[in-house]
């Protein structure tokens, strides 16, 4: 398998874990959402871009954006659904500096 390409994100969440209310932390399992899904998904979801122009952003292939975003989605509704912890940690990332 060959090394995954870095990644370009605008800036790290300011929060790293959201959490049912209705369990303590420690009685939860974990879903783990890499900083790159997180990224995907603020760029199609919230900023509503296509998927080839959020590509662009965070410096990789159209496809390989498509298979973020549908791991992304998967994770999130199993956090959601399965009630456990969304955990924002990980992915090969850099962020983006003014500039760039």
């Amino acid at each position: 398998m060959r090394p995954k390409k870095t990644r370009w994100i605008k800036c790290a969440p300011q929060e790293r874990c959201f959490k049912p209310l209705c369990r303590p932390l420690s009685k939860l399992e974990n879903v783990y959402l890499t900083l790159d899904e997180f990224e995907a998904v603020r760029l199609a979801c919230l900023e509503g871009m296509k998927q080839v122009d959020a590509a662009k952003k965070l410096k990789i292939s159209r496809p390989t954006f498509s298979r973020i975003i549908s791991s992304a989605h998967r994770k999130i509704a199993d956090g959601l659904v399965n009630i456990k912890a969304i955990r924002i940690e990980g992915g090969c990332c850099k962020i983006e500096r003014k500039g760039r």
